[in-house]
C-alpha cells in the first residue's frame, strides 16, 4: 500500500511553518530579469579583480564561462518554459557562488560597497528564483492552449538531493575547462570526461523537478510527477466531487511525498488508479477516491478550480 498522510495538525488542516516568498508571476519574472541584467554591472569589477592574478589561460576561460552562463540564463529568462526553469535554477545560484568567491574575504577588489552590492544582487536573484509564483510562471509557459499548470512542492529530502545534483553539475562543468586552462592536461582531460557525465546525469535529475506540476486541462485535473510515478493521474471534471484543503487526519492516498505546506484533497465519485515508484524502483498500483497533493500555491489552485466550475470543499 502507498503511504498515507502523516503531517502535523495545524488548525485542523495540513499546514506549513516554512514561509515561501510570493510575487505575482509576471512581476516576479520581470524582477528576476532586471536583477540578472544588473549582475554584470554589479559583479563585473569584483570578478575581474579576482581573475587578474591568474594565468592568461585561466582568465580567458573564466571570463568565457562567466559570460556563457550569463547569456544562457538571460535567454532562459526571456523564454519561460519548464526547460528554462532548469537552466535558471542551475545558472542563477552559480552566479551567486561566483560572486561570493570573487567578493569574499581576501578579494583583491578593495571597494567593499561595490562588493557587497554585487553579492546582494546575486542573492536577491537567487531568492526570486525560489519564489513559488515565479516557478509557476515558468512551468505554465510550457502549457498548451487553455491548460494551466501549477508547480508541486518538493519534500526536504528531494531538495537535498537536488542540491547535490546542482553541485555535481556546476563542478562538472567548471573543473575540466579550468584545469586545462591552467595547463593540467591529464587531470583536465579526466575532469572533462567525468564532468560530462555529471552534467548529463545531474541536469536530467534537476529537470525532473522542473516537471512536477498540477495541470488543469479542458477535460479535468492532472497530477504530473515523473519523479514519483511513471504515469500522470487524470481526474475528469465530471468525477471530481470536491477540491479543498486536506484535513490532517485524512485517509487519502498521499501524493505529497512528504512535502511541507498546505495539502489539497481531491475527492472523486469513482476510484482512480495510481501507479507509484517504490524503493528498489518497483512499481505499485492502487486505487483511491481521495488523493492529496501539495502545490506551491494552493490558493491559486483553488481559484483556478473555481473558475473552471470544479466544486470546492
Amino acid at each position: 500500500m502507498l503511504p498515507r498522510l502523516a503531517i502535523a495538525r495545524c488548525g485542523g488542516q495540513i499546514s506549513s511553518t516554512v514561509p515561501i516568498p510570493s510575487l505575482p508571476p509576471s512581476t516576479g519574472v520581470w524582477v528576476l530579469r532586471a536583477l540578472w541584467l544588473a549582475l554584470p554591472l554589479a559583479a563585473g569589477p569584483a570578478l575581474g579583480a579576482a581573475l587578474d592574478g591568474r594565468s592568461g589561460g585561466v582568465r580567458a576561460v573564466g571570463s568565457v564561462l562567466a559570460w556563457a552562463v550569463w547569456v544562457a540564463v538571460l535567454v532562459a529568462l526571456l523564454v519561460p518554459r519548464a526547460t528554462s526553469l532548469t537552466a535558471v535554477r542551475l545558472g542563477v545560484p552559480a552566479g551567486l557562488l561566483a560572486v561570493a568567491w570573487a567578493a569574499g574575504p581576501g578579494s583583491p577588489d578593495d571597494d567593499l560597497v561595490r562588493a557587497a552590492s554585487a553579492v546582494l544582487v546575486a542573492a536577491a536573484a537567487t531568492a526570486v528564483v525560489a519564489a513559488a509564483s515565479v516557478v509557476d510562471a515558468f512551468v505554465n509557459g510550457s502549457a498548451y492552449g487553455t491548460e494551466r499548470r501549477f508547480a508541486l512542492r518538493s519534500p526536504p529530502a528531494l531538495l537535498a538531493l537536488a542540491g547535490l545534483a546542482w553541485a555535481a553539475v556546476v563542478a562538472g562543468a567548471l573543473t575540466g575547462p579550468l584545469l586545462l586552462a591552467a595547463g593540467q592536461w591529464v587531470g583536465g582531460g579526466v575532469a572533462v570526461v567525468v564532468g560530462a557525465g555529471l552534467v548529463a546525469g545531474g541536469g536530467r535529475a534537476l529537470h525532473g523537478l522542473s516537471r512536477r506540476w498540477l495541470v488543469f486541462v479542458p477535460s479535468g485535473l492532472v497530477v504530473h510527477d515523473p519523479v514519483a510515478r511513471p504515469d500522470a493521474v487524470m481526474a475528469p471534471t465530471p468525477l471530481i466531487k470536491s477540491l479543498g484543503p486536506a484535513p490532517a487526519d485524512t485517509e487519502a492516498l498521499d501524493l505529497t511525498l512528504g512535502a511541507p505546506g498546505l495539502a489539497l484533497l481531491m475527492t472523486t465519485s469513482e476510484t482512480l488508479p495510481v501507479t507509484t515508484r517504490q524503493r528498489g524502483r518497483s512499481l505499485v498500483t492502487t486505487s483511491s477516491a481521495q488523493i492529496a497533493f501539495t502545490p506551491t500555491r494552493p490558493s491559486a489552485v483553488l481559484a483556478e478550480a473555481a473558475s473552471r466550475r470544479i466544486p470546492l470543499g
